[in-house]
């Protein structure tokens, strides 16, 4: 399944939804690596299957083998971290702010691609998770490495609008469902 292809299945009310998907695909301000990464990490995180093939198959050919690894893993890896990080920073004690994690996290560390690229793929995915302690630290990880407003701007708008597509095709793959 092609991007085309989940943009014509998706209904009229998420008009909106479709037109964002093209025009983030369409962005010139990162490089594919980066844009196809944060599409598929987000991809990834949110899990809905349609959502999920679609870009899967988009990013085909666009990046390579390592960078399609390295996407998947910001999105397990951030599957973990952005629920232990908010859990310490929603819990009143503050005393597990200042306790180590002691979880496994070696792939933030060495993710087999360029490191801005891995904080990119892992800005889209705690933006999709919520995690303001993670968007928080990746941010200015990607400022350390240069990247501008505008870039982070568009890992933030990618995360957002996969995450609103796929919850439009859950909801309709349930309805469907339903009425079948």
């Amino acid at each position: 399944m092609s991007l085309d292809t989940l943009k014509s299945r998706m209904p009229d009310y998420a008009k909106d939804l479709k037109l964002n998907l093209g025009s983030l695909v369409n962005e010139t301000v990162l490089t594919d690596q980066q844009k196809y990464g944060c599409l598929l990490a987000s991809a990834h995180a949110v899990g809905e299957p349609v959502t999920l093939r679609a870009l899967e198959a988009e990013a085909q050919g666009k990046m390579t083998p390592e960078a399609i690894k390295a996407a998947k893993a910001a999105s397990a890896i951030m599957g973990m971290n952005n629920v232990y990080y908010r859990a310490t920073h929603l819990i009143s004690n503050t005393t597990y702010t200042t306790v180590p994690a002691k979880l496994r996290m070696n792939v933030i560390g060495s993710p087999g691609i360029e490191k801005a690229d891995f904080e990119l793929f892992s800005l889209a995915v705690s933006a999709v998770n919520g995690c303001g302690m993670c968007l928080d630290a990746h941010e200015a990880e990607l400022r350390k490495h240069g990247l501008t407003t505008d870039q982070i701007q568009a890992g933030l708008r990618i995360g957002a609008v996969v995450n609103a597509a796929a919850r439009v095709m859950a909801a309709e793959t349930a309805l469907e469902s339903e009425t079948a």
